[in-house]
């Protein structure tokens, strides 16, 4: 499936450094995503979101401190990538205190 856009989520510890790199992924689902999808009375959105995504891979979640999420078209110019009520649950529920986008 060829997208029309590139969204990308990175956790960053308080220090800078990566924890987690998260793409969206149209294809695969995780319980998680659904879960938040629930609770935020969007069961449709299961596709597994960059956010969520970069939740899932970070290995020390208790560092997180900032995510930060970028969308991007495929010519490589910025595009609003707000959180959607989904994500903004998993970013809560995960502890991540500061929330950027582009």
């Amino acid at each position: 499936m060829k997208t029309k856009q590139h969204l990308t989520a990175i956790i960053y510890d308080k220090k800078g450094r990566v924890l987690s790199i998260g793409k969206n992924n149209y294809i695969k689902s995780h319980p998680l995503q659904a879960r938040h999808a629930e609770q935020a009375g969007m069961n449709d959105k299961i596709f597994l979101h960059a956010e969520i995504s970069a939740i899932i891979r970070c290995r020390d979640l208790d560092r997180a401190h900032r995510i930060f999420v970028s969308r991007c078209d495929l010519h490589g110019r910025p595009m609003l990538a707000k959180p959607c009520p989904v994500c903004v649950s998993a970013i809560t529920a995960a502890g991540i205190r500061i929330v950027e986008h582009t």
